[in-house]
């Protein structure tokens, strides 16, 4: 079987993948959970038979094991934000290619404006994180999301890099950022900047759910 190109890959994961009760729209509940790792574990097995990737070669590629694969493939679970990006480096595609679709804002709108209703987003259940993109996906020099963590959720236990800078505002709960060998305990109302090259990572330390608006340049989604 030849090799399909992004846009026939992007073409056969629309939103008839989505569940019918409408879970992709921000729904609350083990439910809504459950379909978003079925969604997203849809989207990479898609992407891995388009391009003629086997379990094993995958794994070769990613360092993640075949178990933890067919795992994340079948629903079973999510991965983390770091294997998240080595899953999107192997199978060549941005990570925001793997936000779920929701319903398309009017053509008008586009370049400017993102409707509640409309974000994309993404959902790692494993690690308790949901990250909704806030900016239009058109092509910018930032980007800006709302970052949804469940008491002690975290992006995953692994320190991970990228290019750019980022910086946020935790607007409840706490957030523990680590950079580098530093650890750092933010509560609501404070803020963040670092460059993405430092190895970083964070959780939620808070009891209740910790929310943070997040900036990124250049695009990371």
């Amino acid at each position: 079987m030849g090799r399909e190109t992004n846009d026939r890959i992007r073409n056969r994961i629309t939103k008839s993948a989505l569940p019918p009760d409408g879970t992709a729209n921000g729904a609350k509940g083990a439910g809504a959970t459950k379909a978003a790792d079925l969604w997203l574990g849809q989207q990479l097995r898609a992407l891995r038979k388009g391009r003629d990737l086997s379990l094993t070669e995958l794994a070769e590629r990613t360092g993640l094991s075949i178990g933890n694969l067919s795992q994340i493939e079948r629903g079973v679970s999510s991965p983390s934000v770091r294997s998240l990006k080595k899953l999107s480096e192997a199978l060549q595609v941005p990570v925001g290619d793997l936000f779920q679709e929701t319903d398309l804002p009017p053509a008008e709108e586009m370049n400017y404006i993102v409707r509640r209703k409309t974000r994309p987003m993404l959902h790692l259940s494993d690690t308790g994180l949901q990250k909704e993109l806030l900016t239009p996906t058109t092509p910018g020099a930032l980007q800006m999301l709302l970052v949804t963590l469940q008491p002690g959720g975290s992006s995953g236990p692994e320190f991970y890099t990228h290019r750019g800078e980022e910086a946020g505002l935790v607007l409840s709960g706490a957030l523990e950022l680590f950079i580098e060998d530093e650890r750092f305990l933010l509560k609501e109302g404070d803020t963040f900047r670092f460059k993405s090259t430092q190895p970083h990572r964070f959780v939620n330390v808070s009891a209740k759910v910790t929310t943070v608006l997040w900036v990124t340049t250049p695009p990371g989604y």
